[in-house]
């Protein structure tokens, strides 16, 4: 079983490791709130709907327990049947450099990491107590998305300030999303046939939150957000990198305390404050046709970010063997992918234009010749999670 704890939310998928087939998954929304409800669906039916109320995530767990093991909807027959639970755990500070069984000491480090990940480790935490509450006795494993990024050498991830200030806060660059950038990774190889250890891949998450990734041998040595998912490119609502002067200039001209400034970088800025318009890519490419020149350039902005990185972290590599698009934007959205991709041949970056329309599904949209392979692979951070959680079983 995988769960993936949100603040008033619980996604879930229970599967089966023998085939890794999703026999199940689902999600609890407006955990704590009114009109609360849990969605289910089955490898062999339709969704199904359960209005409840969620009280807390306890609650919405044993639901969960309920809805798998329901005679109608379920898909097992009892609670003993879930072997093992991963955790995805966003913060895993630099205690963790892989995934871990949690017990009493792996849940005081990852509760130490709150200060660093304000927003997502305390319902990590939650998420993870509940599980024990109602299963108790069933392995719990802490699968971090900071984890993949520990193997990068100590230049690319220590700011430049004053080095007392990483001692005594270890305020340093840590990345996130490693779960799926080293999913695709391996994906990547393995399409390409040859052994991760030879190659040296780009891997770009683009979704509302997006980051790319430096990939060599198999190994995170460089990637675009930082001590915070702030860093970077330009997102669905967050600025990413900005002029640090900007901060205080905007404080003081504003009079912006300091939890108004986060709001105003984290959720008013990226493609959403720039075009006035919306967070989502749809929106802007609707708008953008329709003539609104701020849309179109809330998307040159962000495709001109993720194509200086793919440039930056092939000098980074010292040449780069594959280029992958994955997540909700560079999975499904051909225009973002094509903005990124035109005018990067001098790399040996070659793309057939028509293969390129493709949405999620994996595949390579190269040209035959190109000497620089480009991979449309679909993230699955849950399998990943499960892969986690059997090696640590074993």
């Amino acid at each position: 079983m995988v769960i993936n704890t949100g603040s008033s939310s619980l996604k879930y998928q229970l599967i089966d490791m023998t085939n890794e087939s999703v026999l199940a998954k689902g999600v609890c929304d407006r955990i704590g709130l009114e009109h609360a409800f849990l969605k289910q669906t089955s490898r062999d039916g339709d969704p199904v709907v359960i209005e409840k109320d969620l009280y807390n995530h306890k609650v919405a767990i044993q639901e969960v327990i309920n809805a798998l093991t329901d005679k109608k909807i379920g898909v097992i027959s009892s609670m003993s049947e879930i072997s093992a639970v991963g955790h995805r755990v966003v913060h895993g500070g630099e205690k963790f450099s892989d995934s871990v069984v949690i017990n009493d000491e792996v849940m005081k480090a990852i509760k130490d990491c709150i200060e660093l990940a304000p927003l997502h480790n305390p319902p990590n935490v939650v998420g993870i107590e509940a599980c024990q509450a109602i299963m108790p006795g069933i392995p719990m494993i802490a699968v971090f998305d900071t984890a993949f990024h520990q193997t990068m050498p100590k230049h690319a991830y220590i700011y430049a300030l004053p080095y007392e200030i990483y001692e005594k806060y270890r305020l340093r660059k840590y990345g996130f999303h490693g779960t799926s950038h080293k999913y695709v990774a391996e994906r990547a190889a393995a399409m390409l046939k040859k052994p991760i250890e030879d190659l040296k891949i780009i891997t770009c998450h683009l979704g509302n939150g997006a980051s790319i990734c430096a990939v060599n041998g198999g190994k995170s040595v460089e990637t675009s957000m930082g001590f915070t998912p702030l860093q970077g490119l330009a997102m669905g609502t967050r600025s990413g990198t900005i002029d640090p002067a900007v901060i205080s200039f905007l404080m003081e001209k504003e009079k912006m305390s300091v939890k108004d400034i986060s709001d105003f970088l984290n959720k008013k800025s990226g493609v959403l404050g720039v075009s006035g318009v919306s967070s989502d890519f749809r929106d802007l490419h609707e708008a953008a046709d329709s003539g609104n020149e701020r849309a179109q350039l809330a998307i040159d902005i962000f495709c001109y970010r993720v194509k200086r990185f793919i440039g930056d972290y092939a000098a980074v590599l010292g040449g780069v063997d594959a280029v992958v698009f994955t997540a909700g934007i560079g999975e499904n959205n051909s225009i973002v992918r094509r903005k990124v991709l035109e005018g990067l041949e001098f790399m040996g970056i070659c793309i057939d234009w028509d293969k390129n329309k493709v949405r999620g599904q994996e595949l390579d949209i190269s040209t035959p010749d190109a000497r620089v392979r480009t991979l449309v692979i679909p993230t699955n951070e849950e399998l990943a999670i499960a892969r986690e959680t059997v090696k640590l079983l074993k």
